[in-house]
């Protein structure tokens, strides 16, 4: 089964190329076939219009396509298939909502006529109701619409639903209810900034228990992984860094890197992880109580995968003393060695040292002076044949 490369990673591969590292030395480097980055580099061209070709999004649009074309096949109609249809399965009903299923399912390509026949209505009707002129509400709800966005717009994008209903009814004159003001503020995407945040309780219950308890040894891979954010600064402002470790053989198994520390940074560090290592369902993900690692999108993707999640105590760092000492290691042996210039070029100097020295060429005394990979390779070669 071909390796699966993570986009993030198929990027800072192809910055390294563009720093003036070769093929062949990226390649050599990162165990990854020189044909694999020369694909890379070519649909890099295609997709910045230096080179004819499918750009990603066609590719992925194609390969779209032909998955759906041969779940049809299986199937036999393949009007079931469209979102549409799922959506107005669920709310059933009036033929209006059967209508705007098929206007939707004609924009993605599928016949009329079958989706007419799938929704029990009739094509002539169909065609009728498509060139009907618009209604009175539909013409009002546009009209509200465009006032919606103008009184948004005047308060400098601060206006939630409250508000814009208070200035359409006490300051234009308007009759028109509250809910009806929610519908079309959320249908326009249109949002008020959010109230301040009460504070929390001081002694609020902890979003999971500590149950790796500073034993961080483990015999097997995917058993523990510990994870954590570091920031460095540039002249350009500071960057930041997630990494997902696995304590068995010390190998960095996920990262991400970004100008700001969101839930997405250690979410996608997480992702690679699991895409990396398809861990099987127990592994421990050990974190600190950062608003990152208690967000509900880090704590789902975990959950979805079958991970367990694991927190020390609030403000101890022995409570996640592997990857501190990472970081140690990180800030002596690569951050703190030069004053660094652009985001990207500490980006790149961050990529270089997770995958290709720390990972396969850093010898470490907890490994017998072994490197992380072959740290593991060593491990699965002594595994007995089942």
């Amino acid at each position: 089964m071909p390796r699966r490369y993570p986009p993030e990673f198929r990027r800072k591969v192809l910055d390294l190329l563009k720093s003036g590292r070769t093929v062949a030395e990226v390649a050599t480097a990162l165990d990854v076939t020189e044909q694999t980055i020369y694909n890379w580099r070519n649909q890099e061209l295609i997709d910045t219009g230096q080179k004819p070709g499918l750009s990603s999004i066609e590719s992925a649009d194609l390969a779209a396509a032909r998955r759906r074309s041969t779940s049809h096949r299986r199937t036999g109609d393949r009007t079931r298939y469209s979102p549409a249809f799922h959506r107005i399965a669920e709310v059933g009903g009036a033929p209006k909502r059967r209508f705007e299923a098929i206007e939707v399912m004609a924009k993605e390509g599928l016949p009329v006529q079958t989706a007419c026949r799938v929704l029990e209505v009739s094509e002539s009707g169909f065609y009728e109701w498509r060139n009907r002129p618009p209604s009175e509400r539909s013409l009002r709800h546009a009209w509200l619409t465009q006032l919606i966005i103008e009184v948004h717009t005047a308060s400098h994008g601060t206006y939630g639903a409250r508000r814009v209903h208070a200035e359409l009814t006490l300051g234009h004159g308007i009759a028109v209810g509250h809910g009806c003001i929610e519908l079309l503020m959320r249908t326009a995407g249109v949002k008020g900034l959010p109230g301040n945040k009460r504070a929390r309780s001081k002694h609020q219950t902890p979003t999971a228990t500590d149950l790796v308890d500073r034993k961080f040894t483990r015999d097997k891979p995917n058993k523990l992984w510990v994870t954590d954010i570091t920031e460095h600064p540039t002249r350009e402002g500071k960057i930041y860094c997630a990494v997902v470790l696995d304590t068995f053989s010390r190998r960095v198994v996920g990262w991400s890197i970004d100008s700001s520390q969101t839930a997405t940074l250690v979410t996608n560090a997480l992702g690679m992880a699991i895409s990396n290592r398809g861990p099987t369902p127990g592994t421990l993900i050990h974190s600190d109580h950062g608003v990152q690692f208690t967000s509900w999108a880090f704590t789902r993707r975990a959950h979805d995968s079958g991970l367990v999640p694991s927190m020390g105590s609030i403000g101890d760092c022995y409570d996640n003393a592997v990857i501190e000492s990472f970081w140690g290691r990180m800030q002596t042996e690569l951050l703190n060695r030069k004053r660094w210039k652009t985001r990207i070029e500490l980006a790149n100097a961050m990529f270089e040292y997770l995958e290709i020295f720390h990972n396969r060429q850093r010898r470490h005394s907890a490994l017998g002076m072994l490197t992380p990979i072959e740290f593991e390779n060593v491990h699965f070669t002594r595994q007995p044949v089942a």
